[in-house]
């Protein structure tokens, strides 16, 4: 058998409350205590009674290298050391306690670090009483006359009142009062504690105005306290156990039918008089966990709530008993919150419980932050975050009053002295972000549809009827006291007795005072239907009047309604517009900061590209510099590559003519081995001089073996070495040293292996040691010389300019013998010959320069052997 599942119940709708387009920021006053020490340093000054300012201390001024500055902020309404408890009462307090009377609820919280006065604030002293005391005072001295019975109203454990007859409340309170576990209630007559007796002078009492007259009234008072975020009932009676005390048992939160949050199985007493009000409070406040910390002597350890609830019922048509309907009873609430001081572990060096009492309260405070935080972002950037009201019992508690149930206001207490400054910072920060925070207006109670002043109708009749009844001496009761006036008004009937059957005397009498009493009758008939008649004209000129009374108030009505209609159609234009206002002032403020950073960046860019416009003309003046440096550079680097192609064109030239003299010679060594014996040798010819600066010789078409001039070597100059400049001799390390009597040596010179430009940037003079092998195989020294100058570009540079050989010879040069083998022809012996005898071989090594040597250190060995022919 299938079970069938049951369904989940549906959550309960929330009650459709009348749009309220109007909304009020919450109200936060501030108020300064006076120091402690007058010689005491102090950080607050008051400048309006709207702004204070902030001064940070010295000490924390050169701790902090002067950071913090002088700071102001602004309340609703700042009160100074002189103001007295009664100032404060009338601009903060008094207006909350006068929409209590009408129907509106509303919530005031003290806020602050310890020690800075909110118990006194809240509570006061005797003579100098506190908001509470006062607010309970004004709520008597206004609904005195108007309060109901005791037990007329009760609570039905649901946030809800009910209301009973006169019967049934005096069987309720015989009842409450043979239950010994209930409190009695004090008396006003009872001697009242010293302690609040004098709370209030006489003449600062006040009440509201305005308070209806045909409603009755009561009053019921609750206090609990929230200790380490859980709550507890104050007024609770616990039963006395000497042997093992129970603690007390904590509290949870409900919501009601209306979504209202509430404190479930909360002792709510009923007070009659401001002593009784405030008696019941002291009882709580005694039970109040306080506890002695380095900061205040007296420090309260949870958040207290004082809930003044006011029932109000209006009077039946008759204005003498209150309506008998559920519905009919407005329940109004003030709630008085003295909220435990924030603080410090380190500087009230609390240990133990003491130290998590200051963490569940610093924690119960930074989610009160929490929340007004995330109101304040949701009004003001249009968004619909989750407020996080579960967090804490304070914030879940009044959370309907945030949400638009009932004014909101908060007195930040604050202690000027310099020790507390940077707590009163966070704290006025607070306060600052919660003024920016709306809560939404209270919508008006319905009005009861009875006539105005039923009661004092009522009662007036009463006075006059008993004013009357008083003349005439007659009961106090109603019909008979009128029987009695009628029959009064009639003559007195004569003896009756007839004591002889002849008496004509006595009948006559009685017959003239019947018929006196028939006229009297009569004419009380006539007068009687001419008043019921003038009593039935006037009632039809009253119904006609109230016909046309009910026609003109139904068309007012529906002018009233269409008034409504336009109203409520204006109010969500309102409504639309403002919160068009809203997106369209965030939209502004979004393209504002946009608009701000793109001037960042435009400055940016500007000064980047101002940057960069420098940075390319200076390249640009330093690319001029460094083309005029180069032209220079390639007009220098031209003429001396135009001087080495000529000296290699004259290198190449002597070459060729080196060639073809040793051509000849082979031609001419030839034609003598043919025509000549065999024993004759021709003399070996001279070679032309290599000189660069001799012109070779022209030879004729057929030369003679031996040249007819010898050369002229031009004289080299003599070399400078020996004077005064300073000299780089560079000797490479492959150099082979040779035992020459004649050894180049240079006095004052640096010698180095490699160039380098430190050498050469402290020298005049640069010679390089440069050997080679000769034609002869012998190795030959040259000593290329040159002058060291600087160039534009800061460097060093070498301009050589002389060459002096050093050469070493045997005395007799070897003989040249020919390897030829008389077997063999003369081709054979031809590519015989000894490489030193051969010319060609002899000739083949040869001096290279490098290109872009510039003549210096880049000289190169190149020794190989000419190719033959095949």
């Amino acid at each position: 058998m299938i079970r069938p599942t049951k369904g989940k119940t549906p959550r309960r709708p929330a009650p459709k409350k009348p749009p309220s387009n109007q909304k009020d920021p919450v109200g936060v006053y501030c108020r300064v205590r006076p120091l402690g020490v007058e010689d005491e340093e102090c950080c607050i000054e008051v400048i309006s009674n709207t702004t204070i300012q902030l001064h940070a201390p010295d000490g924390l001024k050169a701790n902090r290298n002067g950071e913090f500055k002088e700071t102001q902020y602004s309340f609703k309404k700042v009160f100074g050391i002189s103001t007295s408890q009664m100032e404060l009462f009338e601009d903060v307090a008094k207006p909350l306690v006068d929409d209590l009377i009408h129907s509106k609820n509303g919530l005031l919280f003290t806020y602050g670090v310890t020690g800075s006065g909110k118990t006194f604030t809240m509570t006061g002293s005797p003579g100098q009483g506190g908001l509470l005391p006062r607010s309970l005072d004004m709520i008597f001295n206004s609904i005195g006359p108007y309060q109901a019975k005791r037990f007329v109203f009760k609570t039905d454990d649901k946030n809800g009142m009910e209301v009973q007859t006169q019967v049934d409340a005096l069987l309720e309170r015989q009842r409450r009062e043979n239950q010994s576990s209930v409190p009695k209630t004090p008396s006003s007559k009872q001697r009242l504690d010293p302690e609040f007796a004098d709370m209030i002078n006489p003449e600062e009492a006040c009440k509201a105005e305005g308070v209806d007259e045909d409603s009755s009234y009561s009053v019921f008072v609750s206090y609990i306290e929230i200790y380490n975020n859980y709550i507890y009932d104050l007024l609770e009676e616990a039963p006395f156990e000497p042997i093992r005390p129970k603690p007390p048992q904590s509290k949870i939160l409900r919501e009601d039918q209306n979504h209202n949050m509430y404190v479930a199985g909360c002792t709510e007493v009923e007070v009659k008089s401001t002593e009784e009000a405030f008696e019941v409070f002291w009882r709580g406040q005694k039970k109040r966990r306080i506890a002695n910390t380095q900061l205040n002597r007296e420090s309260s350890r949870s958040h207290s709530v004082f809930i003044i609830k006011l029932a109000q019922a209006p009077l039946d048509a008759d204005g003498d008993n209150i309506l008998q309907d559920k519905s009919q009873v407005n329940v109004s609430q003030l709630c008085l919150v003295d909220l435990a001081g924030s603080e410090r572990t380190s500087r009230t060096r609390a240990e133990g419980s003491r130290l998590r009492e200051a963490g569940n309260i610093n924690q119960s405070l930074m989610t009160l932050r929490t929340c007004i935080e995330v109101l304040r972002e949701n009004q003001m950037c249009g968004t619909n975050k989750m407020v996080p009201y579960r967090d804490s019992k304070v914030t879940h508690l009044f959370k309907n009053y945030f949400d638009g149930e009932g004014k909101v206001r908060m007195v930040v207490c604050v202690n000027p002295k310099a020790d507390d400054y940077e707590e009163t910072m966070l704290v006025m920060r607070f306060a600052e972000m919660t003024q920016e925070v709306e809560v939404a207006r209270p919508v008006d109670r319905p009005i009861c549809g009875f006539a105005a002043g039923r009661r004092q109708k009522n009662q007036a009749f009463k006075d006059e009827l008993s004013r009357r009844l008083e003349e005439r001496g007659g009961p106090v009761d109603g019909a008979p006291s009128v029987m009695n006036e009628l029959l009064q008004s009639f003559p007195p009937l004569p003896a009756c007795e007839l004591l002889d059957p002849h008496d004509d005397v006595t009948l006559p009498r009685i017959i003239q005072v019947l018929e006196q009493r028939q006229r009297i009758r009569h004419r009380m008939t006539e007068e009687y239907h001419k008043a019921a008649k003038m009593m039935k004209s006037m009632l039809q000129e009253l119904d006609s009047n109230l016909v046309t009374k009910d026609n003109f108030i139904h068309d007012q009505r529906g002018k009233l309604g269409e008034k409504d209609k336009i109203i409520q159609n204006q109010k969500a234009e309102m409504e639309r517009l403002e919160k068009k206002a809203k997106m369209l002032e965030y939209k502004i403020d979004i393209l504002q900061k946009t608009t701000n950073i793109y001037e960042e960046d435009k400055r940016s860019l500007q000064q980047e590209l101002e940057s960069r416009e420098q940075k390319f003309l200076r390249e640009l003046s330093e690319k001029k510099r460094m083309e005029a440096r180069m032209q220079g550079m390639v007009s220098d680097t031209k003429q001396k590559w135009e001087k080495e192609c000529e000296r290699r064109v004259n290198a190449k030239q002597l070459e060729m003519q080196n060639k073809l003299w040793v051509k000849d010679e082979k031609l001419k060594q030839l034609k003598a081995i043919v025509t000549e014996s065999k024993s004759e040798r021709p003399e070996a010819p001279q070679r032309p001089s290599r000189e660069k600066d001799r012109l070779p010789a022209k030879r004729s078409a057929s030369p003679s073996p031996v040249p007819t001039a010898a050369p002229v070597r031009p004289l080299h100059r003599r070399s400078h070495s020996a004077g005064g400049e300073r000299w780089v001799d560079h000797k490479p390390s492959s150099n082979v040293e040779l035992d020459t009597v004649m050894q180049p040596i240079l006095h004052n010179a640096i010698t180095v292996s490699t160039p380098s430009e430190k050498a050469l940037s402290k020298c005049d003079k640069y010679v390089l040691t440069h050997q080679e092998v000769a034609s002869d195989g012998e190795i030959q020294t040259k000593l290329i010389k040159g002058e060291v100058f600087k160039t534009r570009g800061g460097g060093q540079a070498v301009q050589f300019t002389d060459i002096e050989t050093l050469k070493q010879e045997l005395p007799s040069g070897p003989s040249r013998k020919r390897r030829s083998s008389e077997g063999k022809p003369a081709q054979e012996n031809e590519h015989a010959e000894g490489d030193w005898t051969d010319v060609e071989t002899r000739c083949s090594v040869a001096l290279e320069m490098r290109a872009g040597s510039n003549m210096g250190p880049g000289y190169q060995h190149h020794g190989y052997p000419k190719r033959r022919k095949p």
